[in-house]
């Protein structure tokens, strides 16, 4: 059995490797993923139902990017039964290529989550993204060629 607070890394491990197989893998097949105005575009609140469907999201929503590194940090996890609540908090980076060379977009999230055991492997039921604040700054990254 894994514990909850395991997939927090596996979550950030599977975005950063563009895997989807092993994204949908750590939803329950009804999860939720809420993501903030702040990421939408002026879209609003979004909503996406369903573990493929989640996994489809977050992928498109990072195919435009040279790369991306999820770093996850403190975490708090409360169990009841089958079912947990946790906190995670993360900066996640995006790497692109802007007109002056290579940016990172990094953003400070907290990941308001809720786990469910099934058939002894707990899953994440539901995850609310939100965004404290967000950094653009150049990078150097060695393994994106210049253009020309």
């Amino acid at each position: 059995m894994n514990a909850p607070s395991e997939l927090a890394a596996r979550y950030a491990v599977a975005v950063d490797d563009r895997d989807a197989a092993a994204l949908t893998d750590l939803f329950t097949a009804d999860a939720e993923f809420v993501q903030p105005p702040a990421i939408t575009r002026g879209a609003g609140e979004i909503v996406t139902v369903g573990a493929a469907a989640i996994a489809g999201v977050v992928l498109k929503s990072t195919a435009h990017l040279h790369g991306t590194r999820h770093e996850v940090h403190q975490q708090v996890v409360d169990i009841d039964g089958d079912t947990a609540t946790g906190r995670v908090y993360c900066t996640a980076h995006h790497l692109y290529r802007g007109r002056d060379g290579m940016r990172n977009n990094a953003l400070a999230v907290r990941y308001r989550d809720t786990y469910r055991l099934i058939d002894d492997q707990w899953l994440i039921a539901r995850r609310e993204l939100a965004v404290d604040y967000a950094e653009d700054i150049a990078v150097t990254v060695p393994s994106a060629r210049p253009r020309g």
